[in-house]
């Protein structure tokens, strides 16, 4: 292991909380076959083939990262940046892409950190998942690239990213589409109890807390990985081909300790980097974005999200909600490509 992020002290009561919800989540595990066999003709036909993978990956040194992403369309195209999230990979938009690179879009597909071949270019480099860092990433890919503007398109991750490209750095983001609409946090919104219910949502992120807890990750990335995107999308039934993959991208080096030191900073259990403070000062502060935008949510998304009507004032300009409807889970772009290419492109029309 390279480079780890450093173990923080967890409170032993929050030991047992953790082991509690472990227990548990081990049965739901076992459940999900049950609840995930009535997927609706429309997110079964959503699985149909393995698409064709993306051609050549490509690689550019941008920041701190040597970072690896696809690309399709004219080179002249309008940009779009699309960005996955966790447990996922670039493939969650491998059936986005070739429509969006059809209509002309020069379409940008990138790792994120801890993903596929994207690689830190320096050893002494802190493993980072602070969110702050995470969208630093992407600007530093559009100089890379030389891109001055782009639509910024994500889920997940992906979808906190691209929110905050578009909240900070305005004049850089032409317009956005955001599943699960502003996901835009801070570590002190992050240490506030929730409901055991909605607590048991986050299980995940509390056995992260742990040694146990990465170790287990590590142990059990892919196994992991699969349960997640069961639960999360409990009427995609995603082929074994399809799963492995995106899990491929998993075997980053660096993966286990970003995810980790991701969930770890959320819960105020781990430091950023001082470098970062100012932006997360902003961020905190919780900024409306200003650029046009539509948010999606599918009907059927077993992660942890909120109603639009709880977010929608944050939407300052042109703004409009979308559900997504036929068993669509979280992972919306891949399990309803044809309607996440659309938001594209009607949000490029309001720019």
């Amino acid at each position: 292991m390279r480079n780890p992020v450093p173990a923080q002290a967890v409170d032993p009561r929050r030991r047992l909380v953790v082991a509690g919800l472990a227990a548990l989540v081990a049965d739901l595990g076992a459940a999900v076959p049950a609840f995930a066999r009535s997927a609706s003709p429309a997110a079964a036909a959503i699985d149909r083939t393995v698409a064709k993978p993306f051609g050549p990956i490509r690689q550019i040194n941008a920041g701190v990262l040597n970072i690896a992403f696809a690309e399709l369309g004219p080179a002249d195209g309008a940009p779009v940046i699309l960005l996955h999230g966790w447990p996922y990979d670039i493939h969650s938009y491998v059936d986005v892409a070739p429509i969006l690179a059809s209509k002309g879009y020069r379409v940008i597909i990138p790792y994120l950190r801890g993903y596929g071949t994207t690689e830190f270019l320096s050893k002494d480099t802190f493993r980072n998942g602070q969110q702050s860092a995470l969208a630093v990433d992407a600007i530093a890919l559009m100089n890379a690239l030389q891109i001055g503007k782009a639509v910024f398109a994500g889920c997940d991750w992906g979808a906190r990213t691209a929110d905050i490209v578009a909240a900070l750095w305005p004049e850089r983001c032409r317009a956005l589409v955001s599943v699960s609409g502003y996901l835009i946090g801070n570590q002190k919104a992050g240490m506030v109890p929730l409901p055991p219910k909605a607590e048991l949502q986050w299980w995940y992120q509390y056995y992260f807390v742990t040694e146990r807890g990465r170790e287990g990750y590590r142990k059990y990335t892919s196994d992991f990985a699969r349960l997640i995107w069961q639960l999360a999308s409990p009427e995609w039934h995603f082929s074994d081909a399809v799963f492995d993959r995106s899990a491929a991208a998993f075997a980053n080096r660096d993966h286990v300790d970003i995810v980790v030191h991701n969930y770890r900073w959320r819960l105020g259990l781990a430091d950023g980097e001082v470098k970062y403070d100012d932006l997360e000062k902003r961020l905190a502060a919780g900024p409306a974005i200003a650029v046009p935008t539509i948010t999606l949510e599918g009907d059927a998304n077993g992660a942890p999200h909120l109603d639009a009507s709880v977010y929608a004032k944050k939407f300052a300009g042109q703004y409009a909600h979308r559900i997504i409807k036929g068993g669509v889970g979280h992972n919306l772009p891949q399990e309803a490509p044809r309607a996440f290419a659309d938001a594209v492109i009607d949000v490029q029309a309001m720019a």
